[in-house]
């Protein structure tokens, strides 16, 4: 990657938390009493942000309180995941210390809220290779939009073009490709089904940080 400004996704792109997020809507939802119907909410939710997840949970399921307040209890369950024990991807950290080393300008944009993102990014010692944490709540859209990569691009004083977007999830990469942005696809488990149809996409793509690491400091 040779472009010099980057905007990378955060989870399961940089931090290793699919896994957790992929829990969440399930573990609140069945607290909830919700036995049926689940699935099928669950995989609309995966582009939305969390206000919207929440919203689609009480339309669907006529659960009790706001947005805002199913937004809080899930949070709740989330920030102590961040602030304690989600970690790195093995060789991240690497990888944003050597584009820093190049004089890279690069941020993360991500659908997890700001203060939890930023709790654990600084937790795992990276925030300080970053210029900024963007979140799609602060644009009012999900990566199905390309409001956080355009608006990310603006705050980097970059172009689309000059501009690398990392991403673990086809549909976010899509998005920033058809934006115009150079598109990185990045490996995760949860997405080891869709590797082949990222690997097509991408103009890019990132299957090992630690090697990807090696790369650039070759």
């Amino acid at each position: 990657m040779n472009k010099p400004f980057a905007v990378f996704d955060m989870d399961g792109t940089l931090v290793d938390s699919m896994v957790y997020w992929q829990r969440l809507g399930r573990e609140y939802l069945t607290a909830q009493g919700v036995t049926e119907g689940m699935d099928e909410v669950l995989e609309r939710i995966k582009p939305m942000t969390m206000a919207e997840s929440s919203a689609l949970f009480i339309e669907t399921f006529g659960l009790p309180g706001t947005p805002e307040s199913v937004m809080a209890e899930m949070n709740a369950v989330m920030d102590e995941h961040y602030r304690s024990d989600i970690p790195l991807k093995p060789g991240a950290a690497a990888y944003l210390a050597a584009l820093k080393k190049r004089g890279t300008k690069m941020c993360v944009a991500t659908a997890t809220p700001e203060p939890l993102a930023r709790a654990c990014l600084e937790r795992l010692g990276v925030l300080e290779d970053l210029e900024f944490l963007l979140s799609c709540d602060a644009v009012g859209a999900g990566k199905d939009r390309p409001d956080v990569f355009l608006e990310a691009a603006r705050r980097l004083g970059a172009a689309p073009a000059e501009t690398a977007v990392f991403e673990d999830a086809a549909f976010a990469l899509q998005t920033a490709k058809n934006a115009g942005f150079y598109t990185v696809g990045v490996w995760d488990a949860s997405g080891d089904k869709r590797w082949d149809a990222m690997t097509a996409l991408a103009d890019e793509t990132v299957r090992d940080w630690k090697a990807a690491a090696e790369a650039l400091g070759s």
